[in-house]
């Protein structure tokens, strides 16, 4: 997207404003997706915290990892959302340090889902040497190495910003995305040539470790079929990844489909970008994967119990006391 194109959304953006009902209901629907799905997503982190099985599983920790990465992202998405309304235009500071979490769980999430379809080829075909390879400490000095090729992916888009723009606009106010502040020609050129790198990286990766997995020794027949079937799972949630990467492109298909319709337009994308991969990811990988899901309900069957009988949860935890009195 070119520094035009930004402009003539900025001034969509100043043009069409939605009623007070629009954007109270829009607000009210973000709200309730982004706490329910970081809901599900919180108790899926509580169960591995409070499970050795899990904390000493390589895989469990890459996908424990993305799920951190879900809540930030969602939580940030949804708080910008929401300020978007409320304030429609904040300091310019402030929102690039809101940006650049923001960004930084996005880059997470696509290397992430490589690394867990590497880890689950080498389970595959070096299970004797699995346990050498995949170890609790390389995964988290790998999670560490993500963030730092994270940050560095951000930072350089920082330094461009301070030496192209003039020191009283991080004082003034924009409306809060990333093509808004980080406008530079260098800035947008750079994050288009690195978007198409990391996904070839990522696709290329997947595509390996797949048809690796599909010729792989005969005998782990029931292993190997479920192997297929995550790195399959991988490139779905990739895919939806990617919509982020192509959100301009798909609200001006859209745009171009209903020219009226401005403001629902940008909300349905951010429904389909944002909202919509964060919802399928705990349903993808946590519900799926039996020991998780058994774990899982525990919690979440409990909760339930609890709120719908408290009165016999009390009952029962004073009960036996009140037999030896």
């Amino acid at each position: 997207m070119n520094i035009s194109s930004v402009g003539v959304n900025v001034t969509l953006l100043g043009n069409y404003r939605d009623t007070l009902t629009t954007a109270v209901t829009k607000n009210v629907i973000v709200v309730a997706l982004c706490i329910s799905i970081n809901y599900i997503n919180g108790t899926l982190v509580h169960t591995f915290r409070k499970h050795q099985i899990f904390t000493v599983n390589p895989r469990y920790i890459l996908f424990i990892h993305l799920v951190i990465n879900d809540i930030m992202q969602l939580a940030l998405s949804g708080f910008l959302h929401v300020i978007s309304y409320i304030l429609y235009r904040i300091n310019v500071s402030f929102c690039i340090f809101l940006l650049i979490i923001t960004i930084l769980t996005s880059f997470n999430t696509p290397v992430n889902l490589a690394v867990m379809a590497v880890e689950c080829y080498i389970a595959i075909c070096f299970p004797l040497r699995h346990g050498q390879i995949c170890t609790v400490k390389k995964t988290y000095v790998l999670i560490g190495l993500i963030w730092m090729a994270s940050a560095a992916s951000i930072l350089s888009d920082v330094f461009i910003l301070l030496a192209t723009e003039p020191l009283q606009f991080f004082h003034s106010r924009v409306f809060c995305a990333r093509d808004y502040v980080f406008r530079s020609t260098y800035s947008l050129e750079k994050r288009d040539a690195f978007h198409i790198v990391l996904l070839v990286l990522v696709w290329l990766s997947l595509f390996y470790t797949y048809f690796r997995i599909l010729f792989a020794a005969k005998e782990a027949a029931a292993d190997v079929k479920k192997a297929r079937n995550t790195i399959l799972l991988h490139g779905f949630q990739l895919l939806l990844c990617m919509l982020t990467y192509v959100q301009p492109m798909l609200e001006n298909g859209l745009l171009y489909l209903f020219p009226m319709q401005f403001l629902a337009t940008r909300f349905t994308c951010y429904l389909i970008v944002q909202i919509l991969p964060r919802f399928l990811s705990p349903i993808v990988y946590g519900l799926r994967d039996k020991t998780f899901r058994t774990y899982l309900k525990r919690y979440l069957l409990c909760n339930m119990s609890i709120r719908n009988h408290p009165q016999n949860v009390t009952m029962s935890s004073t009960g036996p006391a009140a037999k030896r009195q």
